[in-house]
C-alpha cells in the first residue's frame, strides 16, 4: 500500500478521519494498538492536569535526563511544528522518524479490510507512542491531552501518575465544574500504584477516585510539602528530603507548586528511577520551555505566555504584576471562542494600557473583533484602547510601531497566538524610537 510522503500529508489525513472528540471511548484505540503489538518495557508517568502538566513533563524529563536515564516525552499541542510533541533522549524528533510511525499505525488501523475508525488526537498518539516504543528507553514521560479516563494516553497503564492543578477548561467535554473535571483526569489512575496530586485543595472526586480504585495516593500538604524564602526553597516527602534547591529555571511563583509534585512523583519512583540530589538540582535549574511566562529581553521587553483559562490567567498576571513598573504594557490576545474569555480579561485588565486582539488560523477561534467586543462589554479602564487584526503576527508588528524602549508587550492565549510570534524564529525586539 502506497502511503504519504510527508508529515503535513499525513496530518492531513488525520483531520479526514473523524472528527475531534474524545467521548467515543477507548476500545477502538486499544483494538489498533494491539493490532500494532505497542508494548513498552520501561517506566511510564502520566501527567494530567489542567494547568502545569507542559511544565512538569518539562522538570520530569531535565531532572531523569541529569540522572543519566534515556528519557521519551509526549506532550501537546505544539507551538510551530509538530514534531515538538515528542523529545527523545531531550531532542525534538525528525519528521521521517514520525512518518514511518504514522504508516505503521494506518496499516494497523486498516487490516485485512477491516478498518477503525480514529480521531486526529489519537491517531498521532498512536504514531508517536510507537517511536516512543521503539527507542529504547529507560522512562516514558506522557502528558494527557485533554481529559484522563477517555484520553488517547490512558491505553496504557502508568506506573506513576501526576495530576496537577484543576480549574475550569474544555467544560463542554469535562463537565462545568471542579468536580466532574477532577474525576475525567482521575481515569489515569491505577490500583496500587502512585498518584501523586499536585493541587493544594483538590476536588473531592479524585480523592474519592483514588481511595475507589485502590491507587496509592500522594497528597500535597499531606504526603509532601515545600518551603521557601527569596533565595531558595526545600522539599519534603515520604522518606526523602531536598534542601536549600534553587528555584527552577521556569519562571513564575505556580512553578514551585509544579516542581513540588514532580518531586513528589520522582520519590515514589526512586526505587526504579533513583536519583540524585545533583540530578534535581541540575535539572531544575536548566529546564527550559517555550511559551511559559517566558521573557525574552529586548527594549520592550517580550513576554510569552500560553496561558488561556481563569486559572492560567490568574497566574500569568501575579507574575506581571512581580515584573515591577513599566511604563506601559500592551497585550496581544487571541484565544478560543469556547474559552471563558469575560473571566481572563478582567483579571489580567488592571494591568494591561493597550489591547491588540487577533485572528487565529482556525475556525474554532474567536475572532479578533469578537474579542474586542468581549472586552469592551466590561467597560474596564476608561484610558485603555483596543484594535483588531488579523494574526497575531500583524498585532505584534503594530505594537513594536507604538511602543517605547521601556515598555513591556504580553503576548498571551492560545498556543496558536504564541506560536504565531515564534514561527520564524525566537523574536529579538528594537523599538523604532531607539534610532530616533
Amino acid at each position: 500500500m502506497e502511503y504519504f510522503s510527508t508529515l503535513d500529508d499525513w496530518l492531513a489525513h488525520c483531520e479526514r478521519l473523524h472528527p475531534k472528540t474524545i467521548d467515543m471511548g477507548l476500545a477502538r484505540v486499544k483494538a489498533v494498538a494491539e493490532r500494532m503489538g505497542l508494548k513498552f518495557a520501561c517506566p511510564i508517568i502520566t501527567v494530567a492536569g489542567t494547568n502545569g502538566k507542559g511544565s512538569s513533563c518539562a522538570m520530569l524529563e531535565a531532572i531523569l535526563l541529569e540522572a543519566g536515564y534515556r528519557t521519551g516525552v509526549y506532550t501537546s499541542p505544539h507551538l510551530v511544528h509538530f514534531e515538538e510533541r515528542c523529545r527523545v533522549r531531550g531532542d525534538i524528533v525528525s519528521a521521517s522518524d514520525l512518518i514511518a510511525c504514522f504508516a505503521r499505525v494506518e496499516t494497523a488501523r486498516t487490516l485485512n479490510g477491516h478498518e477503525i475508525s480514529l480521531s486526529y488526537f489519537e491517531f498521532t498518539t498512536l504514531a508517536i507512542l510507537q517511536l516512543l516504543a521503539d527507542a529504547k528507553l529507560d522512562v516514558v514521560i506522557l502528558e494527557v491531552g485533554l481529559g484522563g479516563r477517555l484520553d488517547a494516553v490512558n491505553i496504557l497503564d502508568a506506573d506513576c501518575a501526576l495530576i496537577t492543578s484543576i480549574d475550569l477548561d474544555h467544560m463542554e467535554l469535562l463537565g462545568n465544574n471542579r468536580e466532574s473535571i477532577g474525576l475525567e483526569k482521575a481515569g489515569i489512575m491505577r490500583a496500587g500504584r502512585p498518584v501523586v496530586v499536585g493541587d493544594p485543595v483538590p476536588p473531592q472526586s479524585i480523592l474519592d477516585h483514588a481511595a475507589e480504585v485502590g491507587a496509592d495516593l500522594w497528597r500535597f500538604g499531606q504526603d509532601f510539602n515545600f518551603s521557601g524564602d527569596k533565595l531558595q526553597w526545600s522539599w519534603a516527602g515520604r522518606g526523602r528530603r531536598y534542601a536549600g534547591l534553587a528555584y527552577p529555571a521556569l519562571r513564575g511563583a505556580n512553578q514551585l507548586v509544579n516542581a513540588s509534585g514532580v518531586l513528589a512523583a520522582l520519590t515514589a519512583l526512586r526505587d526504579r528511577l533513583p536519583v540524585t540530589a545533583q540530578a534535581v538540582r541540575n535539572g531544575l535549574s536548566m529546564v527550559e520551555l517555550p511559551g511559559r511566562f517566558q521573557i525574552i529581553p529586548g527594549q520592550p521587553t517580550l513576554v510569552l505566555d500560553v496561558a488561556h483559562n481563569p486559572h492560567s490567567v490568574a497566574a500569568l498576571t501575579e507574575n506581571l504584576d512581580a515584573m515591577g513598573f513599566y511604563p506601559c504594557t500592551h497585550a496581544v490576545f487571541g484565544a478560543m471562542a469556547d474559552k471563558d474569555l469575560a473571566p481572563m480579561l478582567a483579571r489580567v485588565g488592571p494591568l494591561i494600557d493597550k489591547w491588540y486582539f487577533c485572528d487565529l488560523p482556525t475556525a474554532r477561534a474567536a475572532t479578533g473583533e469578537a474579542l474586542q467586543a468581549t472586552w469592551a462589554a466590561l467597560k474596564t479602564r476608561p484610558d485603555v484602547t483596543a484594535n483588531a487584526y488579523k494574526s497575531p503576527e500583524l498585532a505584534l508588528q503594530a505594537v513594536v510601531k507604538a511602543a517605547d524602549p521601556a515598555d513591556r508587550i504580553v503576548v498571551f492565549g492560545s498556543f496558536l497566538t504564541v506560536g504565531g510570534i515564534l514561527k520564524d524564529g525566537l523574536p529579538r525586539l528594537s523599538a523604532p524610537h531607539l534610532a530616533a
